[in-house]
């Protein structure tokens, strides 16, 4: 959004703090000045103070070099989660459906162009990066992804693929738009999600949406597993049927709290 566009309200400040916090990833935890200031967009005055301020408020360390985050970050998302119900209603269903299929099963919502896992049981670790409570990922190259972009009207969809870059994470992703229309169109109509190594290479998993008492899907759970101990053909047959019904069941149990919910409201 161009600063024309903002409201008198914006504060500038604040944005670019959370600029600097969000500069930090996995694949960049520990980042110098010149890092923090590059990735930004900021000078490098302006990065060292917000990095120094950030340090005196605990959330983010430095040993004079690098500048990394600590772990009083997640509070800045653990309020937000808290106050979903989602998580705590979807947990010991994805204990159950895991302990049933032996698979690891997570939940996630569509935040920007990323999935963002808001639930998780893990069975065994089968990528190569952890994935927790947090963690994103681009949703044009997931199941869980492609159901939630298959929620959105035409023209959220639109703006999606507007902002969205289909970089080819596998030689399997789908990176062209018309490509990426016809799965969700798919995944519409058939009410499910596969996608086969599309994220990772060894990497097969199974999404189904979550609704709510209107119809609006507004999360996914998801099955994941190895290529190497299971086909396409087998996920369908013996994974779907449990993943759909934990899907039906989180729904039931949301439309129970969300009268609740709303009466404490």
């Amino acid at each position: 959004m161009e600063e024309a566009e903002r409201g008198a309200h914006h504060v500038q400040s604040l944005e670019r703090g959370l600029a600097v916090i969000k500069a930090f990833h996995s694949d960049a935890a520990e980042l110098t000045l010149s890092d923090v200031a590059r990735s930004t967009g900021l000078t490098r005055a302006a990065a060292r103070r917000f990095l120094l301020t950030l340090a005196d408020l605990g959330y983010v360390r430095t040993d004079g070099k690098y500048f990394s985050l600590t772990a009083k970050v997640l509070e800045l998302g653990y309020s937000y989660l808290s106050s979903m119900s989602l998580p705590e209603v979807a947990q010991p269903h994805l204990e159950s459906l895991s302990s049933e299929v032996r698979e690891s099963s997570s939940v996630s919502v569509l935040e920007g162009t990323d999935v963002v896992y808001v639930a998780r049981v893990a069975v065994s670790r089968i990528m190569t990066v952890s994935i927790n409570v947090g963690t994103r990922f681009p949703a044009y190259a997931t199941s869980m992804g492609h159901v939630l972009l298959s929620g959105l009207s035409v023209a959220e969809f639109e703006a999606y693929l507007m902002v969205a870059k289909l970089d080819p994470l596998t030689a399997h992703t789908l990176t062209s738009d018309d490509a990426l229309r016809a799965e969700v169109a798919q995944v519409r109509a058939q009410g499910w999600a596969m996608v086969d190594q599309e994220l990772e290479e060894g990497l097969r998993s199974l999404a189904a949406p979550i609704r709510n008492r209107q119809g609006r899907v507004i999360a996914a759970v998801n099955l994941s597993t190895h290529a190497s101990r299971t086909t396409p053909e087998s996920m369908r047959e013996d994974l779907l049927p449990p993943l759909l019904n934990t899907a039906k069941r989180i729904e039931a149990d949301l439309a129970v709290t969300a009268p609740a919910r709303a009466r404490r409201g």
